[in-house]
C-alpha cells in the first residue's frame, strides 16, 4: 500500500461528479445514488463501505454501466481519464470494459458458467477484447492463472468450476478481470462468500497485483477490517449519499460521522472486554422511498440535535481531505465538496 500523503500528486483516474441513478417504483423515483462524488488517483485502493442497501454496488454498477434496466443515470459525470462515460454510445462503452475498467463480483459460481472449462472462459475473455487466435488466448489464459498464484495452472484450464474451491474460483475471476491488463479494477464484496483464512489470501493477492501491475482498486466491502489493511482512502455511504471521506489513518483514528462511529464501534477486537456483546448501530437503514427528512441518519443517531430535522447537510470539513456530512462539525460547508 502507498503511504498516505498530505498532498497527492497522482492524477485522479477516475472522478465521479454529483453521480446520480434512479429507479421508478410505486411510490415515485427513487435514487439508490444520490449526488456522489469521489475520485479514484492512479495506482490507489479507495474503499467504498457502508451496510447493505447503502448505494455501494450501485454506484460500481453505474460506472461500469451495467445498472439494471428500468434503473439508469439521471445525473453526474463519470470521467475516466477525461471522458465522460456516462454519455458514451454502448459499442464505446464496451470497449471500455475489460480494456480500462474491470470488474470482480461478490459469488464467483454465478459469474463463471458452470457447463464451459475455465480455460475456455477465460481465453474467450481474452479473444472478445484482444483479437487473439484460439491457441494465443489459451495460452494468455495459462498465464493468467499462474499470475493469480493458482496452481498447476495449465492443467486447471481443463477443470470445471465446480472442481474448484471458492477460492480458486474468486481467483479464476480476478484473472478473467486482470486478462485485457485494465488500469482500474472494480471489487465488489470479493471476499463475501468465503472462509476468513481464504478471505486473507484474497486480499494478500489483490494487494500483490496492484503493486506489480500499478492497478488502481475500487473496493466495495462492508468489512473495516479489510479497509484498514488495504486502502488508502475511505468513502462511507448511507441512503446513496457519501456521508463521510477521509484517509484511512484519519478514519480510524479520529471518525467524524456517528453513522462511522457506529460502524466502528462494531468491530470485534482482541482489546475489548471478554463476555460484552459489541454494541451496534439501533433500527435500519430506512427504505429508498422513505427516507427520513433532513439528516437521512437522524432515525438511529445517538447525537440527533434538532438541527437535523430541518434541512439535509452538505459535507463539512473536519480535516486535510476529510470531509462528514454532519452538522456537528458546523453548519458551512467544505466549499470543494458542495453538494
Amino acid at each position: 500500500m502507498l503511504p498516505s500523503l498530505a498532498v497527492d500528486a497522482r492524477e485522479p483516474l477516475l472522478e465521479v461528479s454529483h453521480l446520480r441513478t434512479s429507479f421508478p417504483s410505486a411510490d415515485g423515483v427513487v435514487h439508490a445514488v444520490d449526488n456522489v462524488s469521489f475520485h479514484v488517483r492512479r495506482g490507489e485502493a479507495l474503499a467504498l463501505v457502508g451496510e447493505s442497501g447503502c448505494g455501494k454496488s450501485v454506484t460500481a454498477m453505474s460506472i461500469m454501466r451495467l445498472v439494471a434496466s428500468p434503473g439508469k443515470i439521471t445525473g453526474g459525470e463519470i470521467r475516466f481519464k477525461g471522458r465522460n462515460l456516462a454519455d458514451l454510445p454502448e459499442r464505446e462503452m464496451r470497449t471500455v470494459r475489460g480494456n480500462d475498467i474491470a470488474m470482480v463480483f461478490q459469488e464467483p459460481m454465478t459469474s463463471l458458467n458452470p457447463v464451459f472449462r475455465i480455460g475456455v472462459q477465460v481465453a474467450e475473455a481474452i479473444r472478445i477484447h484482444r483479437k487473439l487466435s484460439k491457441k494465443a488466448a489459451w495460452k494468455q489464459a495459462g498465464e493468467m492463472l499462474e499470475l493469480v498464484s493458482i496452481p498447476d495452472p495449465v492443467k486447471r484450464l481443463d477443470d470445471y468450476p465446480h472442481q474448484l474451491s471458492g477460492g480458486m474460483r474468486q481467483r479464476v475471476m480476478i484473472a478473467m478481470a486482470l486478462s485485457c491488463d485494465p488500469e482500474l479494477l472494480i471489487a465488489d464484496e470479493p471476499t463475501t462468500a468465503l472462509d476468513v483464512t481464504i478471505q486473507a489470501q484474497i486480499m494478500e493477492l489483490l494487494a500483490s497485483l496492484q503493486e506489480r501491475l500499478g492497478l488502481a482498486i475500487l473496493l466495495i466491502t462492508h468489512d473495516l477490517g479489510v479497509v484498514a489493511e488495504f486502502c488508502e482512502r475511505v468513502v462511507v455511504m448511507y441512503t446513496g449519499r457519501i456521508v463521510e471521506e477521509a484517509p484511512v489513518h484519519d478514519l480510524f483514528a479520529n471518525p467524524a460521522h456517528p453513522y462511522t462511529r457506529g460502524l466502528l464501534a462494531s468491530l470485534p477486537s482482541v482489546t475489548k472486554e471478554g463476555g460484552k456483546r459489541l454494541p451496534t448501530i439501533k433500527g435500519m437503514v430506512p427504505a429508498i422511498h422513505a427516507l427520513p427528512s433532513g439528516c437521512k441518519f437522524n432515525p438511529r443517531c445517538p447525537d440527533v440535535m434538532e438541527i437535523c430535522y430541518g434541512n439535509e447537510p452538505a459535507l463539512m470539513k473536519v480535516g486535510e481531505g476529510h470531509t462528514a456530512r454532519c452538522y456537528l462539525h458546523g453548519d458551512t460547508p467544505d466549499p470543494e465538496r458542495l453538494g
